[in-house]
């Protein structure tokens, strides 16, 4: 991805400032804001039963650990490229290397 694709739109939201709804939207949102519960539609919802409960593990994440990394300039540049957070997806990138490779290891010892 280059910085001057014309083809990349980039939209941010600022969760301090939303955009403006349109007057379609806040008659959907007083519409729906009016709904008794009981004229709610669960129907494309499953149920959540004990046994989903049973099976839900609290993830806490690993903390991070900052270090010095040399990387090559043109591969930043791709990652500064796609936007904030580009470390966190250089993490992700790495990460999903080191799954992989280990699991072609435990493939090959079986």
């Amino acid at each position: 991805m280059r910085k001057n694709d014309s083809s990349t739109i980039k939209l941010s939201l600022d969760p301090n400032n939303p955009p403006k709804l349109t007057k379609a939207q806040q008659a959907e949102l007083a519409a729906l804001r009016a709904m008794p519960d009981g004229d709610i539609d669960y129907s494309d919802i499953p149920a959540l039963d004990e046994t989903f409960w049973k099976a839900a593990k609290r993830a806490i994440p690993a903390p991070k650990k900052q270090i010095t990394l040399r990387i090559d300039e043109d591969v930043l540049d791709f990652f500064k490229a796609t936007g904030s957070r580009y470390q966190t997806r250089i993490n992700a990138v790495l990460r999903a290397y080191a799954h992989s490779s280990q699991e072609m290891s435990k493939a090959t010892q079986e």
